[in-house]
Formats: C-alpha cells, sequence, structure tokens
C-alpha cells in the first residue's frame, strides 16, 4: 500500500514566515533589541578595504551590536548598504539596525585635532600625522616626494618640505597623505597672499627661496624679535656673495637627532652645506611659521654679516669679523662659566 505524502498545512507555513517577518522587522527597526549595551555611545574604526563582514565584526567586538545576521540580511537585501566609507565613528546608543546602517553611511567621521609646530622637518609632521589619524608615517612620507603630487599643487621642488604649513588643525581620522598634504599645501598658499608676493619678489625671492631663507631662520631661532635681524645676516651675505655657514643647513644634510656640529661635519660634501656651497641650499629644511616667513620679508635694516649664540636663548650679532671674534670669545667663556656652575650645583 502507497504511503501517503505528508504536507505542511497552509496555515502553518503562513504563521511560520509571519514570526520570522515579525523577527527580522523588530530587529531593522526596534531601537535596542540588537543592542548590547543601549546606554552609551560606542566608537568604532573602519580602515580602508574593510569588507562589510568585517565592519559588521567590529561593530560586534566594539559590544554596539548583539548579533551579527540582521546587518548581514539587510546588506544581502541591499548591497549599497556595503559602501561605508573609512572613518572613526562615534556610535550613539539604542540604534536600530536600519538606523545603525543610516547612521554609519551618513554621519561625518570623527575629526582628529592635530598641532604641527613651527620649524619641524617633515619627517616629524609624518610621526604627527601617522600618530593621530589612519596614515603610516613611510606612506606619508612618499606622499611628500610624489612627483605627481607636487606638481598637482604647483611645488617646483623634489619634496613638499617647507611647504607643509604650521598651525592646529582637525583632520577626518580616514583623511589620506595626498588629502593632507594637500590641505597643508593649501594653508600656505592662503597665507602667502598676493601682497607677500609683491615683497619676495621686490626682494628678489621666489617662492622656494622664499622658504628656503626662512627655514633656515626658523631653524636659528625661536625668538619672533630676533628673526628680522637673523635675516638681515643672511640677506647681507647673499647680497655680498658671501658662503652662509648656517649650521642648520648641515645639521638637515647629516639628519638624525640635532647635535653640536663638529669640524668633521662642517666638510660634508652636500648641497645643503652652506659651509662649502655659495647661495642657498637647494630647498627648504624645515617648514617655517608665518612669522619668519614675515622677517625675511620684513628685515632690519642692518649692516650685520655674523651672529653667536649668547648661551641664554639670543644671539649677538657683529658687522665685521673681528668683532665676531670677540663676542665668539666672550661668549664661550660665559657658557664655561655656566657649565662650572652646573657641575657644582649637581655636585650638592
Amino acid at each position: 500500500m502507497a504511503r501517503r505524502t505528508k504536507f505542511l498545512r497552509p496555515t502553518f507555513i503562513k504563521s511560520t514566515l509571519a514570526t520570522l517577518a515579525l523577527a527580522v522587522a523588530l530587529f531593522a527597526l526596534a531601537p535596542g533589541i540588537n543592542s548590547v549595551r543601549p546606554d552609551g555611545s560606542r566608537k568604532i574604526v573602519v580602515h580602508r578595504g574593510d569588507s562589510f563582514r568585517r565592519i559588521i565584526e567590529s561593530l560586534h567586538d566594539a559590544r554596539i551590536i548583539r548579533f551579527h545576521w540582521p546587518l548581514m540580511v539587510a546588506g544581502a537585501l541591499n548591497p549599497t548598504l556595503h559602501n561605508i566609507k573609512p572613518g572613526r565613528y562615534t556610535v550613539p546608543r539604542n540604534l536600530s539596525t536600519i538606523a545603525l546602517l543610516d547612521y554609519l553611511h551618513s554621519r561625518p567621521q570623527d575629526e582628529v585635532r592635530l598641532m604641527i609646530p613651527n620649524g619641524v622637518e617633515q619627517t616629524r609632521i609624518a610621526s604627527i600625522i601617522a600618530g593621530g589619524l589612519d596614515i603610516d608615517s613611510t606612506t606619508f612620507m612618499n606622499a611628500t616626494r610624489d612627483p605627481r603630487l607636487l606638481r598637482s599643487l604647483g611645488i617646483k621642488g623634489r619634496s613638499a618640505e617647507g611647504y607643509l604649513f604650521p598651525g592646529t588643525y582637525n583632520f577626518p581620522w580616514a583623511s589620506t597623505p595626498d588629502e593632507v598634504i594637500t590641505f597643508l599645501v593649501g594653508r600656505f598658499r592662503t597665507f602667502y597672499s598676493d601682497s607677500l608676493k609683491q615683497k619676495a619678489a621686490q626682494a628678489g625671492l621666489d617662492e622656494t627661496r622664499l622658504l628656503t631663507l626662512a627655514s633656515i631662520v626658523e631653524a636659528e631661532t625661536p625668538l619672533d624679535d630676533e628673526k628680522p635681524l637673523i635675516a638681515s645676516v643672511y640677506l647681507n651675505r647673499l647680497k655680498k656673495y658671501m658662503l652662509l655657514q648656517a649650521d642648520p643647513t648641515v645639521q638637515y644634510a647629516i639628519a638624525g637627532q640635532a647635535r653640536r656640529l663638529s669640524y668633521d661635519d662642517l666638510q660634508i660634501d652636500s648641497p645643503y652645506n652652506t659651509y662649502r656651497h655659495a647661495g642657498l641650499p637647494p630647498g627648504p629644511i624645515c617648514n617655517p611659521g608665518p612669522a619668519t616667513i614675515n622677517a625675511v620679508l620684513n628685515p632690519a635694516k642692518t649692516t650685520y654679516l655674523y651672529f653667536v649664540a649668547t648661551g641664554r636663548g639670543g644671539h649677538a650679532f657683529a658687522s665685521s669679523l673681528a668683532e665676531h671674534d670677540r663676542n665668539v670669545r666672550h661668549y664661550r667663556r660665559v657658557r664655561a662659566q655656566q657649565l662650572i656652575r652646573q657641575q657644582k650645583a649637581e655636585q650638592h
């Protein structure tokens, strides 16, 4: 006798489908059901190249969602939901699945506030950027030397050194190196007004030469009231075709940690060694701030050709070599006396 095939009753099928639909709807639309901690906001990081599944795992790991499947179902039904931009997001509490996905697609990512000091080299800026944004310092340095990017920004040198304008800025966490560099160069372009360009032209300084000289002045002194004096020394030496003999250019050439230069350091064969090569070096040695650029464009009217550190943060200036030699001998004695007093204080 043939066995009768059993079929599910239509009413059972309908009720099961209705229950599943209700469950999906609740997880999709009801706030808090898929939340682990509906009482507080959480942060999530979306890296470049993260898949939709990886983003969902990050939401789960951050204890923002309880289950993966509601988001996976939503993504399967609407693949455009996969296109979440890289960034760092602060996710508010008690969101439904649909509201959570909408939030990640529509809300701006968190910004990071970074301070770039006056006079730092681009290697230091790369470290600052890498410490705050989703950017590797090596990748950033490669971008500062990218010929394509430099051409697009109107930079004639071989790197963006000198153009990365110091200041305190807010950056989206997922900014690219090109975006950060373009922004910083844009800040310089905004500062470098037509009136400043006119002053530079009158002084015989194109953009690169201006930034190069300003970077040397910036590296010589942190004192804004001294910068016009330092600028006058180098401008006077350039007019007389004298070697600049600027220690910071040698320090830049040897790289590494700043230290007291030796006689051998001054002999190194580098186009940045202004003890051996006349005129300005090939490009900036750091990224000067606005006060220093203004000092170069508005130098003090002096006959100074030399200066020496006083040991108290400033410099003593001289118009002749004989006067400079006297200053050097005097301040060497001063520094020696300071060292003796310091050693005695340490002994006690």
